[in-house]
């Protein structure tokens, strides 16, 4: 199918869409290649016939019409977002206009399209969240987040997603527009922006710096390979029941402690200090992060059952993965060190 992807050039968006046309999707990828984009994370089917990009901001009602008059999208797969819960601290009106009025005009767009095109029932529009909507749940306890969780957002971000949710689901019940909601757990692998907490560790590591944990380290997530995401989400597009939200986890709970010193462990494997110490000597300990949600975890019961996916890599595989490529691909991440507060302690500013 002739699919559009928002935000294809991030982290998650890209896996999509290498994997879509991997699989013979047509795939216009919309990005607006702002500070955490990149169009290197395509570079691998740039080429290809499906292929085509356009430079469009979501808050840019305007170009996305055209856009979907011009490309005529049988699906859209929306992942354009502020996604940095730091950053969200630090700048919150950046996360309102991205992700909730941005998820308004692409919503306006598709619903108009759509419209126009005779209101067909194949249509979809599959909007991409994260479990983070559903709040923190308690340390230590065996509960998970289900579809059914009551929305309990914490920080700007998570707030932000919350509410293009809701304007998701009220665009469907409402106007009658074919949608389907996901909400992942934590994504690492190839081409993630060093902001995040795993490719961080990996560059400081080797560059010999402090490995920057907040708190006591005792945050746990569950870690979901972006490979296995994109895997999932492709499913849910082709599979999904209209109007359905799919949780999509990795089944791989860790505390942030935890999944530090497994990456310091499989670096002193891989590329060893040379004075034959550990990286785990150079974890540091700082304040924590202002609402720092203590404890994430999904129940895939549903995508599991309905669509009979689940994840194919464990979180030391994943890792190992991970590892390997950051340092097989040095000439990707450097450049991205100086880009717009990088490398530089956000979110402490509540």
């Amino acid at each position: 199918m002739r699919i559009l992807v928002s935000g294809g050039a991030g982290f998650i968006g890209s896996a999509v869409v290498r994997l879509a046309i991997s699989r013979r999707h047509e795939v216009v990828n919309l990005d607006a290649l702002t500070y955490a984009a990149c169009l290197e994370n395509v570079a691998s089917v740039a080429d290809d016939p499906s292929y085509s990009f356009e430079q469009v901001d979501i808050r840019n009602r305007e170009a996305l019409e055209r856009t979907f008059a011009e490309r005529r999208p049988e699906a859209v797969m929306h992942l354009a977002a502020e996604s940095h819960v730091d950053r969200s601290i630090d700048g919150p009106s950046e996360f309102i206009g991205t992700n909730i009025l941005g998820t308004f005009n692409m919503l306006e767009s598709a619903r108009k399209y759509w419209t126009e095109q005779g209101k067909p029932e194949s249509f979809r529009f599959h909007h991409i969240s994260t479990d983070e909507v559903y709040g923190s749940l308690e340390p230590g306890g065996d509960d998970k987040f289900t579809e059914e969780t009551p929305y309990d957002p914490r920080s700007p971000y998570s707030a932000s997603k919350a509410s293009s949710d809701h304007l998701v689901r009220a665009w469907a019940e409402t106007y009658g527009l074919p949608v389907l909601v996901t909400n992942c757990s934590n994504n690492y692998g190839p081409f993630h922006f060093p902001e995040k907490l795993i490719p961080l560790v990996i560059i400081n590591a080797i560059h010999g710096k402090p490995l920057p944990i907040y708190g006591d380290g005792s945050n746990v997530r569950d870690w979901l390979f972006v490979e296995d995401h994109a895997d999932a989400l492709l499913t849910v597009l082709e599979k999904g029941e209209p109007g359905r939200t799919y949780n999509i986890g990795g089944e791989n709970e860790s505390s942030n402690l935890d999944l530090v010193k497994t990456i310091c462990a499989i670096l002193d494997r891989l590329n060893p200090r040379e004075d034959g110490a550990s990286y785990a000597s150079q974890i540091t300990f700082v304040a924590d992060r202002p609402g720092h949600d203590a404890r994430y975890a999904i129940n895939p019961e549903r995508i599991r059952s309905e669509l009979e996916w689940r994840p194919s890599v464990t979180l030391k595989e994943g890792l190992e993965r991970t590892v390997r490529w950051y340092l097989d691909n040095e000439v990707w991440w450097r450049p991205l060190l100086g880009r717009n507060g990088v490398g530089k302690r956000l979110g402490t500013k509540a």
